[in-house]
């Protein structure tokens, strides 16, 4: 069995280094052209497709693979960032709530009116539990945070962060036999 979890490609929010996790944003002009000249090679009649159904998964979806059946899974959604949602580093730097929120655990650290990450992987894990079950190729087109919580609780005798984890747009990472590939 192959699973393989790609990233969505560029949306505007990328571009300028906004915190974007429950907007739900498409894919920037730079976004759907950088995807153009992404190519996987994939058996795409014997493989199960997975967005979360945020418009960016979905355009993702459509420029890799073309016009292909595919079920959604709003679990495989990316964090919710609450009141820092869209917002750049530079714009909460001096806000009281966003420090306490970044300088402390940032995993079990709630965003307020959002979610932490630690909230945020245990919904993950669960979506990707039930991809596993199946015992089918699958291709998951979801969000770097997304990727990066599997990512490192599968291989966690690798001893990499989520940031380290987290693939670039377009690119992520393919699960076969206990191993992973770098896309």
């Amino acid at each position: 069995m192959k699973i393989y979890l790609i990233r969505h490609g560029k949306t505007t929010a990328n571009e300028k280094h906004l915190y974007c996790g429950s907007t739900d944003l498409p894919l920037s002009e730079i976004g759907k052209e950088e995807l153009k000249h992404i190519k996987y090679d994939i058996d795409v009649k014997n493989t199960v497709f997975v967005t979360s159904g945020m418009q960016r998964t979905e355009e993702t979806l459509k420029i890799l693979f073309g016009d292909i059946e595919h079920s959604t899974d709003s679990r495989f959604k990316e964090i919710d960032f609450g009141i820092f949602e869209m917002k750049s580093y530079n714009e909460l730097k001096d806000n009281a709530g966003y420090q306490q929120w970044i300088n402390g655990d940032n995993h079990t650290n709630v965003a307020p009116k959002g979610e932490s990450g630690a909230q945020m992987e245990q919904r993950v894990l669960a979506a990707f539990k039930d991809v596993v079950f199946t015992g089918k190729d699958t291709v998951v087109i979801t969000h770097g945070g997304v990727i990066a919580a599997i990512m490192a609780n599968i291989f966690k005798q690798e001893n990499k962060n989520r940031y380290q984890w987290q693939p670039k747009c377009g690119h992520g990472y393919l699960i076969e036999n206990d191993k992973y590939y770098i896309l």
